[in-house]
C-alpha cells in the first residue's frame, strides 16, 4: 500500500481521535482507514494506538510512527511532482463488478464505448450477483442496482431501474389474465429466493397496493428467471430493461402498466475520492454521461406515456 497516503490518514487518526472521523476528513470509506492502519502496525511491527470503545491513545511507539509521518509528508511535499502528460494519464486497469442482468443490458455496449474513447485503458469486469468486498477483491468500481448503500462506501448516482410485471402469452392463455395486481397472489409467480415469499407493490396516484406472491420456482438471478417467464412458467417482476426488447416483440406481456412499482438506484460505487487513478475519474464521468444521454439506454426507462 501506499505509504504516504498511510502516513496522511496515520495522522488523520490521531488528529481526530476517532476513525469514523478520520474518514470523513479525508473522504475516505471507514474500511479503507482501518486497513491502512493494519498496515501501519504491520510495519512497524508494534500497536500504535490504544483503542477503546470511546477514545483512541497513541501508545509510546505510535508517538515515534507520529513524528516520523510528519516528516515523510514534509519530505513528499519538498519532493517536485513529476509533469504528467495527457497521454500517460489515460493509461491504466480499471476492475468492476457487476451484475448479470445489467451487465449484459448495459455495461455491454457502455464499455465498448468507453473504450473506443480511451483505448489506453483496460477494464476488468467481474460478472457476479454477489456484493463482493471492494477492499478485499480489488475492485475500484462496482456498477450495483440497490436502494440499500453501504455507509461505508461512495455512491455516485448513474441512473435507476425500472420494473415491470410481466409474462409469456402462452402462460395468460392456459391460465387466465389476472384482472388487478391484488389477485396475482391466485397466479404462478417467480420470485427471488433470497426474498422468501415475495410482497409486490403498485403505485397508482397516491394509493400504493402490496401483494403477497409466489410460486414453485425461485432463484437468485434474474435472468435465470426471465428465461423462465419466457416459457410459460409464470408471472415475473423484471427490470424493464431486461425485458424491453420481449414486450415489443410480444413474446412478454407486460401486466398492470397503469401501476407503476419502486424503482431501484444504479450507482457506481467505490472506496475513496482520496487519490482517485484518472482512469477510475474517467470511466466514473463517462458512466454518468452514457446513463443519462445514450440511445442504447434511455428507452429503458418507463415513463407516463410508456404502455407497451
Amino acid at each position: 500500500m501506499d505509504r504516504i497516503t498511510a502516513a496522511q490518514v496515520f495522522i488523520a487518526i490521531t488528529e481526530q481521535r476517532s476513525m469514523s472521523k478520520a474518514a470523513d476528513s479525508l473522504d475516505m470509506s471507514r474500511a479503507m482507514v482501518t486497513r491502512y492502519l493494519a498496515e501501519m502496525e504491520n510495519w512497524a511491527g508494534v500497536r500504535l494506538l490504544n483503542r477503546t470503545t470511546r477514545s483512541l491513545t497513541l501508545t509510546s511507539a505510535g508517538e515515534n510512527v507520529l513524528i516520523q509521518s510528519r516528516d515523510l509528508l514534509n519530505l513528499a511535499a519538498a519532493i517536485a511532482q513529476p509533469v504528467v502528460t495527457e497521454d500517460d494519464a489515460v493509461h491504466g486497469l480499471v476492475r468492476i463488478t457487476c451484475a448479470q442482468s445489467l451487465a449484459m443490458v448495459a455495461l455491454s455496449k457502455a464499455i465498448v464505448q468507453f473504450r473506443a474513447r480511451y483505448p489506453a485503458i483496460a477494464v476488468d469486469v467481474q460478472v457476479t450477483n454477489k456484493a463482493v468486498s471492494l477492499v478485499e477483491e480489488r475492485i475500484d468500481l462496482a456498477v450495483r442496482i440497490t436502494n440499500s448503500l453501504e455507509p461505508n462506501l461512495i455512491a455516485r448516482p448513474l441512473s435507476r431501474c425500472d420494473s415491470v410485471v410481466c409474462v409469456a402469452p402462452a402462460y395468460l392463455e392456459k391460465y387466465g389474465y389476472p384482472q388487478y395486481p391484488a389477485a396475482l397472489s391466485e397466479f404462478t409467480c417467480l420470485t427471488y429466493n433470497f426474498y422468501g415469499r415475495s410482497l409486490w407493490l403498485f403505485e397508482r396516484d397516491e394509493d400504493v397496493v402490496s401483494v403477497p406472491v409466489g410460486g414453485a420456482l425461485s432463484a437468485n438471478e434474474s435472468t435465470f428467471l426471465l428465461e423462465a417467464t419466457l416459457n410459460g412458467e409464470g408471472i415475473a417482476l423484471q427490470p424493464y430493461c431486461s425485458v424491453y426488447e420481449h414486450l415489443k416483440s410480444g413474446r412478454l406481456v407486460r401486466l398492470f402498466p397503469e401501476y407503476r412499482l419502486p424503482s431501484l438506484g444504479i450507482y457506481g460505487i467505490y472506496t475513496s475520492r482520496e487519490r482517485m487513478a484518472r482512469p477510475l475519474r474517467l470511466l466514473l464521468d463517462f458512466l454518468v454521461e452514457w446513463f443519462g444521454h445514450s440511445p442504447d439506454w434511455l428507452p429503458y426507462l418507463l415513463d407516463e406515456e410508456t404502455n407497451l
